[in-house]
């Protein structure tokens, strides 16, 4: 385990569109929603604060909402932060049913100036699966319906190549893919 304290900000007020349900952090891998995998990877934090409608889970959370609802990942990235108070703090989706606490534990020990983000097979970063100094997100513009492209754009990163653990599950086929995965 990293020496390194850290706070957990999960992002979970999305649309579900590409899901076609209305909440899928409702919807169960291996009989267990996505929501609580996804929290269960984060029992190194100090605090987890899950933005978003609050909704039940076995696990102790702080929830918040951004403003206005619907604004966007930048924007439920602001509200989280408001309850941070490590130096350092984990941003996830809430839909990566895979995620170990060992890949959290990985990112955080990679943060270096900035962040550190893992990288999916295209090189592409997983902005809602990486770990950040809390002044430098702080310092970022968070603006409402921003993407996080835009948003964290100049921070200094550290790229982890992803595994399958760090898949998300935007689509039905992913559900699939999960669940193949857990077996």
């Amino acid at each position: 385990m990293t020496a390194v304290r850290y706070d957990a900000v999960v992002l979970a007020g999305g649309t579900s569109r590409r899901m076609g349900v209305a909440d899928k952090t409702r919807t169960r891998v291996g009989g267990v929603p996505l929501l609580d995998r996804t929290l269960t990877a984060l029992h190194g934090a100090d605090r987890v604060v899950v933005v978003g409608e609050q909704r039940p889970t076995d696990l102790d959370v702080l929830w918040a909402r951004e403003d206005p609802i619907g604004a966007g990942p930048a924007a439920a990235m602001a509200a989280g932060l408001d309850h941070v108070t490590a130096e350092v703090v984990v941003l996830l989706a809430a839909d990566l049913p895979l995620i170990t606490g060992a890949d959290i534990e990985s990112l955080v020990a990679a943060v270096a100036r900035d962040g550190a983000v893992y990288l999916d097979d295209e090189g592409r970063q997983q902005w809602l699966c990486s770990a950040w100094r809390t002044a430098a997100l702080r310092q970022a513009p968070l603006v409402a319906g921003a993407s996080m492209r835009e948003t964290l754009a100049g921070l200094e990163i550290v790229g982890l190549h992803a595994t399958a653990s760090v898949l998300d599950c935007d689509t039905p086929d992913d559900l699939v893919r999960a669940e193949e995965l857990l077996k």
